[in-house]
């Protein structure tokens, strides 16, 4: 097991992603980012990543790149990224342990920094 990653990844996502890289020449993967926005103060960003930056982390799952914007990484620590199709959307989920809250769109999030020494504690 390398380095803690920031983020997991299933492998819905993984294909997702690698469809998403699939139909443009120059992608290599997505970005993961946090911005302000949204009724509950919070969104999640992704964009298409064509140069990486030596500042994200990077998370690699079945041969799919994800890169977590290094502002983004402290708010998505232990974060579980899906990718779900139901009959009223499509994209991607995020199961994240320091959401305190979601407005009822599910867009939008109020989000916590992770507790770095409690998380430390739980791997000791």
């Amino acid at each position: 097991m390398g380095r803690f990653s920031v983020i997991s990844v299933t492998d819905a996502a993984a294909e997702r992603v690698r469809e998403i890289v699939k139909s443009r020449d120059d992608a290599k993967g997505i970005r993961v980012g946090i911005k302000k926005g949204g009724c509950a103060g919070m969104e999640y960003t992704i964009d298409l990543v064509t140069e990486p930056s030596a500042k994200d982390d990077h998370v690699e799952h079945a041969g799919a790149h994800i890169y977590v914007a290094p502002e983004a990484a402290l708010y998505l620590l232990g974060t579980q990224m899906d990718f779900e199709r139901t009959t009223l959307r499509t994209g991607f989920t995020f199961n994240n342990p320091n959401q305190t809250s979601a407005c009822g769109c599910g867009e939008s999030v109020e989000l916590k920094a992770a507790d770095l020494k409690a998380l430390a504690e739980a791997r000791a």
